[in-house]
């Protein structure tokens, strides 16, 4: 449930501890069994887990894996799914079940060894298989990112730019504009000719050096003049039009046009202006007001409409302060993020985008088709944010850590209460439903946001 919701949600990084949490959720506790764990420490934050299982669980895995595959082989004399293992291995090699086997034990023992080390593994690992062989124990390397040290700069009273959250009447009016642009009506007119704006019907047919071409022409074409829908100039052309005439419309095709044939050409269209709408403004008045809000008079949607500019422009400037403050200690501060670390992010965040799209109805290879992008662009598209994501969550948890901050117990029941309140649930099915790993990550986040707090505040505006 946690990971659905938190106010935090740019300072998040990819969770390595939350994918191991559900590793070990997914893994029978009689697999755990001993195994051994040498660490060597590597350059750039990396570090090799060499990782020995017994010889005994590997020889329990090798035999999961002959149950798992007996019914896909056939040997003459034998049922499917009746031929004795020693049998399957003397044809095929005592090596035929070893790739499962590896892949029954490596995510336990990979749990069991993440859980002794005292390290802070911050990626998925790289796997290499060094010894597979039945009677032998089981070794494996893991290399891994290590989470990396921050050095601390300057946190407090960092300056940042000051944002102006005055209101002008200008932008009141601009705003109760748009209002009256999504309450306008259209009418019909018939006592003029076409001006900017106007939403027309129009007939056209097109000739380069006199011959018409594959479609350039249409009937009762709907176009919005001052649209750009159609050649720059076009609509111009038809400012002044008079209903039911034809009129000329000269114009040269653009030299990157679609149609190659066409591209840089001069052409001439017939046009014919068949109809001629415009938009009809609701008067600004008192009515107005009473219609659109919960307001008798015009005074009062106005002041309602500039208290909410200013509402949204002060969350806004809040949220531009936050950002260029973590930005001013990100710069002050230093770290070497591991490229595995990153990676590991990016992954995360292009599954997240996945999900998303999915929800729309809209699967990752649909959306690379659309954009023409690999999954390769895309997570080079990600790279900068993940970076800029991974050192903010490392530069505030390094303050909270400098400042020794704390989660409350209260602030702990204040943010059940907003999960609560958002997933519409009651609070104890909430705590029921988080365990000791979730209650752990809602109060490092909780302490992120004290930290992040702590650096705005004292931050100098100028």
């Amino acid at each position: 449930v946690y990971g659905l919701y938190t106010e935090i949600d740019k300072y998040k990084i990819y969770s390595w501890q939350a994918w191991l949490h559900d590793m070990h959720c997914m893994i029978c506790k009689e697999e755990m069994e001993q195994m051994s764990l040498q660490v060597e420490k590597l350059e750039g934050n990396m570090a090799k887990l060499t990782i020995e299982a017994l010889a005994e669980e590997f020889e329990q895995a090798i035999e999961k894996a002959y149950q798992k595959n007996k019914n896909k082989l056939s040997i003459p004399g034998f049922r499917k799914g009746k031929v004795p293992r020693k049998m399957i291995e003397q044809m095929y090699g005592k090596e035929i079940f070893y790739e499962d086997a590896a892949n029954i034990v490596i995510p336990s023992a990979y749990a069991k060894a993440v859980d002794e080390c005292t390290e802070e593994i911050v990626s998925q690992p790289t796997v290499d298989i060094v010894q597979a062989e039945a009677g032998k124990p089981f070794i494996f390397t893991a290399e891994v990112a290590l989470k990396p040290e921050v050095t601390l700069g300057m946190y407090k009273g960092v300056e940042v730019e000051k944002t102006d959250v005055a209101v002008t009447d200008e932008e009141v009016d601009a705003a109760i504009d748009r209002e009256r642009e999504n309450n306008a009506r259209t009418i019909s007119v018939e006592d003029r000719a076409v001006r900017d704006g106007d939403m027309t019907i129009i007939d056209y047919e097109g000739f380069v050096d006199g011959e018409s071409f594959e479609g350039g022409k249409d009937e009762d074409y709907p176009l919005t003049i001052g649209s750009g829908t159609f050649i720059p100039g076009f609509e111009e052309q038809l400012i002044g039009a008079e209903l039911d005439k034809e009129v000329e419309v000269n114009v040269t095709f653009p030299e990157d046009y679609q149609a190659s044939e066409l591209a840089g050409k001069p052409a001439v269209f017939k046009c014919i202006v068949k109809e001629i709408r415009e938009k009809e403004l609701p008067e600004l008045d008192d009515e107005f007001a009473s219609e659109v809000s919960e307001f008798d008079t015009l005074a009062e949607y106005r002041e309602d409409v500039k208290k909410n500019l200013t509402e949204r422009k002060e969350a806004e400037a809040k949220a531009a302060k936050e950002e260029k403050v973590v930005e001013a200690i990100i710069a002050d501060a230093k770290m070497d993020i591991p490229e595995a670390m990153l990676a590991t992010q990016q992954r995360s965040m292009a599954d997240d985008f996945a999900q998303r799209i999915r929800m729309q109805g809209i699967t990752i290879d649909q959306y690379f088709q659309f954009t023409g992008l690999t999954r390769e662009a895309f997570l080079e598209q990600l790279k900068p944010q993940a970076e800029e994501r991974i050192k903010s969550r490392l530069v505030l948890e390094a303050v909270a850590k400098a400042e020794n901050l704390e989660a409350s117990d209260e602030e702990y029941t204040a943010e059940i209460k907003k999960m609560a309140e958002a997933y519409q649930m009651d609070e104890d099915k909430i705590t029921e439903m988080i365990g000791e790993f979730e209650q752990k990550s809602i109060k490092e986040d909780i302490c992120i946001r004290k930290a992040l707090d702590l650096a705005v505040e004292s931050a100098v505006e100028k």
